[in-house]
């Protein structure tokens, strides 16, 4: 095993990763709507001589499962496909077709990676004990349900069941050529909450004849953003954000209601519920003390924490270690979050980062950017390093 050159073979199949991500790339699509993107999934996993199962979870999803020649464990490997409702801002020769949406957070790179890895996979087979599992998940970026519970309802982690289960994800902030990975808690529980404040509209003139929901907004904003430091922990990884506030129609009325739209991050249950409880306690405190009525909503089924298992994370990155022209570092915790937390709540597992920041390149933006653009040097090495993970944890 240990003589397989799987970097020297993903650069061999460089150019089609490449061609892959960039088709991806110019045809975007949103959550849910990914049927481009899975045909094109299912037809690549089909040529490698991959068994293909579509419409997984009554979602876009496809499973695709290759059977070594050895016995072993079961591996699971997963790519998110879906785009975000970004308007690209980057003059690329692939740039997005579709107005209005953009692979501004790599998902293309990634299914372009695991289709790297899967072709490397499927000319191995006399190497590779145990199954590999694929996963082409739907809704990353749903933040709610998602692409994972609806695929894991649907038994992808079962029949085998999968033993161990990796993702990657590429990242903006780091530098091109890094894997960052980290044990334990690693991305946030994001909970989406709405504040709807009732209040009495009137003549801006005559504030005292109304209940005004914009000051009473204004107020609650305030307050809220005053858990992180004093009802949590301040040393705990925390953020409260009341992100959009929607209300009124002109410079002179003052409205009926507000609408405001805000998410929690938390890296723990215990957290997670005393923040929840908090913006609930606090609203209504804010609203009883001027009069105005409020309904409160929380999004329902919000992703959990990302927990990378101690253990396994420990061998991950040894073995990423031995990938020659890649550094491999400790990150910290991201508040961000990710709906692979569901596969590593089924299996033991990691999931991490490959940088591409490449100032040379002009590959500086963040993720989630208009501007956001990719080192495509890294994609082979995401593709073998998936590949290598699969190979490795398939005999243990």
């Amino acid at each position: 095993m240990a003589s397989l050159d799987l970097e020297a073979e993903a650069l061999r199949i460089e150019p089609q990763i490449i061609a892959i991500r960039r088709n991806l790339h110019s045809n975007p699509e949103l959550s849910y709507m990914e049927k481009r993107t899975a045909k094109l999934v299912a037809d690549k996993l089909r040529d490698l001589g991959i068994e293909v199962k579509t419409d997984v979870g009554g979602t876009t999803g496809v499973l695709g499962v290759l059977r070594g020649e050895k016995n072993g464990k079961v591996v699971g490997l997963r790519a998110d496909m879906d785009a975000l409702p970004v308007t690209e801002d980057v003059d690329l020769p692939f740039k997005s077709v579709n107005q209005g949406v953009m692979h501004a957070c790599g998902h293309d790179t990634h299914v372009a990676m695991l289709l790297g890895a899967a072709e490397l996979l499927s000319r191995h087979k006399e190497d590779l004990s145990g199954t590999v599992k694929f996963f082409f998940q739907p809704a990353e970026e749903d933040g709610g349900r998602g692409g994972a519970k609806p695929m894991i309802e649907a038994g992808v982690m079962e029949n085998p069941k999968v033993d161990f289960v990796f993702g990657l994800h590429i990242g903006g902030e780091y530098p091109s050529r890094t894997f960052g990975v980290r044990p334990g808690p690693f991305m946030a529980a994001p909970d989406a909450f709405k504040i709807r404040i009732v209040g009495k509209g009137g003549h801006g003139s005559r504030p005292h004849e109304t209940i005004d929901p914009i000051f009473v907004s204004a107020e609650l904003i305030v307050a809220l953003h005053g858990i992180s430091s004093r009802i949590v922990n301040p040393v705990e990884p925390f953020v409260v954000s009341v992100c959009s506030i929607h209300s009124g129609t002109k410079d002179n009325i003052i409205p009926d209601d507000a609408e405001l739209l805000g998410t929690i991050r938390t890296l723990s249950e215990k957290t997670r519920r005393l923040a929840k409880k908090s913006v609930s306690q606090i609203t209504k405190n804010i609203c009883d003390a001027f009069n105005a009525k409020y309904e409160l909503s929380f999004k329902e089924d919000a992703y959990p924490v990302t927990y990378n298992d101690e253990k396994v994370t420990k061998r991950v990155t040894e073995i990423l270690k031995t990938i020659k022209g890649m550094k491999t570092f400790g990150i910290d915790v991201k508040l961000g979050a990710e709906d692979f937390s569901r596969f590593l709540q089924k299996a033991p597992g990691t999931f991490y980062y490959i940088g591409t920041r490449n100032e040379k390149k002009g590959c500086t933006f963040p993720n989630h950017s208009s501007k956001f653009k990719v080192d495509e040097d890294v994609l082979k090495f995401g593709a073998s390093s998936l590949a290598r993970l699969a190979l490795e944890f398939g005999k243990s």
